[in-house]
């Protein structure tokens, strides 16, 4: 097996972060990398597959592109998934699931393109099938192609295996990383988020700070592909980078269990030493000693929790405190509500895309250092 030949590796992230998630990217040296709608693309080898599900704080999920046929019919479908090489990447010993997706296509029965290709891994190959299988082949058949991908990140990659505990709706870690690479912050100034919940936020900068990979802590499902170099993944893993001890990272909520629960949580990842959390109300915080930075929150709203028309009092304090404690901060608000934004009576800079989460579809509004 040439484990240096190139293919196409496909991140999945939330639409409307597209943009974000491919300058990460190409930060991080991910070369020619392009946004597509729902991710970004790239080319790369099994090492890059292995980086990119460590490295990528903003993907969801890194998807290995691991052939293509082009299919009119199931059985013909049948026939080329039975010819097709799956021992290139699946073990025989390890469960399988097919997810398909059918769009303009001659095929499209979903199910039946799934079983024809189930049926074919476990009769052919020996694989067996399990709906709950961490390894998932993806096929998509559009304009009668079949697009056959294996998910190699397995859980979701937000989860990064420190968060034990998490508040009634929280923001995912990686649309966190990517709101805060939109507010510029690159690890170098602190970051306060007054109505913190489980401390996504200030967990995440904070790690940012540190140089800590997001996926160092957890399993991947490309550690059960035949693809799988133990000694090559760990030589990818790296030490935390020195960094400036007198910059910290600030969490508050009103919510005593809400800081019970950040503090735990930035403790099991690590950064418990550089993170502080408080008990108060978001009209109660004070500005931290030392240079500015960015203030960033994700406040609660009318489609999320409680009722929109109670929250402008909420907003509005909240705009109020910042305006007179936090001048020389900037300031990044994630809401559903154009009104609820603007009842801080903050200038916002113009808006990036809406971003769907959980059903809503959410926008950033930041603010230029506050005067």
């Amino acid at each position: 097996m040439n484990t240096h030949a190139k293919f196409e590796i496909y991140a999945v992230v939330a639409p409307g972060l597209e943009l974000a998630l491919r300058d990460e990217a190409l930060e991080l040296g991910f070369r020619k990398a392009k946004a597509a709608p729902g991710g970004v693309r790239f080319r790369g080898t099994w090492t890059d597959v292995r980086r990119a599900n460590l490295e990528l704080r903003g993907a969801a999920k890194i998807l290995a592109r691991i052939g293509s046929f082009r299919v009119t019919h199931l059985a013909q479908l049948d026939k080329l998934s039975r010819e097709f090489d799956w021992a290139r990447t699946l073990r025989a010993d390890v469960p399988v699931r097919v997810e398909v997706t059918c769009k303009r296509s001659k095929i499209y029965h979903a199910g039946a393109a799934t079983e024809r290709i189930e049926r074919a891994i476990a009769e052919e190959f020996g694989a067996p099938i399990d709906k709950d299988a961490q390894v998932v082949v993806k096929a998509r058949i559009e304009e009668d192609t079949c697009t056959l991908s294996v998910d190699t990140s397995g859980e979701l990659l937000h989860k990064r295996g420190h968060k034990v505990a998490v508040g009634k709706a929280p923001m995912r870690e990686n649309m966190a990383a990517l709101f805060l690479r939109q507010c510029a912050f690159d690890g170098s100034e602190p970051v306060l988020d007054p109505m913190c919940g489980s401390g996504t936020f200030v967990i995440e900068a904070a790690e940012i700070a540190k140089g800590l990979q997001p996926g160092r802590s957890r399993g991947f499902a490309f550690e059960q592909l035949t693809t799988f170099d133990l000694d090559a993944f760990n030589a990818l893993k790296t030490e935390p980078q020195a960094t400036d001890q007198t910059l910290k990272f600030y969490g508050s909520d009103r919510n005593a269990g809400a800081v019970e629960m950040s503090a735990a949580n930035a403790a099991r990842a690590g950064i418990g030493d550089v993170t502080m959390f408080r008990q108060c109300g978001a009209s109660e915080i004070e500005r931290p000693d030392g240079p500015p930075g960015l203030v960033i929150v994700n406040p609660p709203y009318g489609g999320r929790i409680g009722d929109k028309k109670a929250l402008f009092a909420l907003y509005g304090s909240l705009g109020r405190t910042l305006s007179d404690r936090f001048k020389g901060w900037r300031v990044g608000i994630v809401t559903n509500e154009a009104s609820l934004a603007n009842s801080t009576g903050l200038r916002f800079k113009p808006t990036k895309p809406p971003v769907s989460h959980g059903g809503i579809k959410i926008t950033l509004y930041q603010t230029d250092p506050i005067e």
